[in-house]
């Protein structure tokens, strides 16, 4: 298997809303996110806009394929997160997800599945979705946290990851589970693994004073590092800056970490040393679109599909 390419995607999906605002249906259980107090939602919204059309542009200047769709809808204050509602798959599969929050449930959007059908080799598609009206929720890769390369699905215990739901989803998809409790400073449980975990080729930023459970801590440390893999240690402070909502790309020059602006100054020096001994660094200024609660990872689902034309 060729671990450059496993794990990182070389092209990535991206939502332009017209439309931001911090979602108030999941504020109770996302201890990251902002309210836009003080502040016109016109504005807060034209912001997340351009930071989104930077953000892509930047991306495509640094070799990486973005397909970019417009939402124009109202009633999806968090479209610009698409990695929850679906993941794309080596072989040429594609998983929709149960999402938590009503209104997070009309994000999901067909057209999108269509682009992935015709430009790239889609072989199934696995619908999740039905187990909404059962309260079973999992929300794609902000739930799960994959390793590409060794088959484990990491996973935060929350309201936005049942456990059967995550069993279906190995099931299916050839990955073991590997569950744990996170928990940040007021006792909540971190809502996504995804901003406390980032799984490089040769590399893992992880928070590891959040998870509860010591020996499985140490479980997970030892799993990563077996595979050849440089665990990088994250503090409480720097998972609130949002270090751990990273995404490895496969760039035309190379890999490179896309994160956040607030996310690459919240590291260290030899920190980013570690990073650097295989990876570039690609910050994305997205300050506006960090308040709801998600940052880089989330606004980028990769495509780990073969393209139908090549």
């Amino acid at each position: 298997m060729d671990r450059r390419s496993a794990q990182a995607p070389s092209a990535v999906i991206m939502i332009r809303p017209l439309h931001f605002s911090p979602n108030e249906q999941t504020a109770k259980d996302n201890s990251f996110q902002n309210s836009a107090v003080g502040m016109d939602q016109n504005d807060v919204a034209k912001a997340a806009y351009e930071e989104a059309t930077s953000a892509a542009a930047k991306l495509e200047e640094h070799g990486i394929k973005v397909h970019i769709f417009e939402d124009e809808s109202t009633a999806t204050p968090d479209s610009v997160f698409p990695n929850n509602w679906f993941s794309t798959h080596p072989g040429g599969h594609v998983a929709i997800y149960p999402m938590f929050a009503e209104n997070r449930r009309t994000e999901r959007r067909y057209d999108v599945i269509e682009m992935l059908k015709s430009e790239y080799r889609v072989q199934d598609i696995i619908d999740y979705s039905g187990l909404e009206p059962d309260g079973l929720f999992l929300e794609g890769t902000g739930a799960m946290v994959l390793d590409h390369i060794d088959r484990v699905a990491y996973a935060i215990k929350s309201n936005r990851t049942d456990p059967v739901a995550l069993e279906r989803f190995c099931t299916h998809f050839n990955y073991e589970p590997m569950v744990f409790d996170a928990l940040d400073e007021s006792g909540t449980p971190i809502y996504h693994t995804n901003v406390l975990m980032c799984i490089a080729t040769d590399f893992v930023l992880i928070g590891l004073d959040i998870i509860t459970d010591t020996e499985r801590s140490i479980e997970i440390v030892s799993r990563f590092e077996d595979s050849g893999r440089h665990v990088i240690a994250l503090s409480n402070d720097q998972i609130a800056k949002f270090a751990g909502n990273a995404l490895e790309l496969q760039s035309s020059n190379g890999r490179v970490l896309a994160l956040s602006s607030v996310a690459l100054n919240a590291l260290t020096s030899d920190q980013i040393a570690v990073i650097e001994k295989s990876t570039s660094l690609l910050a994305l200024d997205i300050p506006t679109i960090e308040l709801a609660g998600g940052s880089v990872r989330c606004m980028l689902a990769g495509i780990h599909l073969l393209p139908r034309y090549i």
